[in-house]
């Protein structure tokens, strides 16, 4: 499994995820879905703050196998 591609994948979701949530939130008018900011940054900053609470999403080095 390349978790490259994982990771590149989870960066491509989480900017279209939080792109979308703030555009709902422009078309509907309702300011909960402006928290889509939270998403796009992490998207934009290749950083996922769920990763650090949970302590899950850390994924093996390619070289320990």
């Amino acid at each position: 499994m390349d978790f490259n591609k994982i990771r590149k994948f989870c960066r491509v979701f989480r900017i279209f995820l939080g792109s979308a949530l703030i555009v709902t939130g422009v078309i509907t008018g309702s300011a909960w879905f402006f928290l889509g900011a939270i998403p796009l940054l992490a998207g934009i900053l290749n950083f996922c703050p769920l990763c650090i609470i949970s302590k899950k999403c850390d994924l093996p080095n390619q070289g320990s196998n």
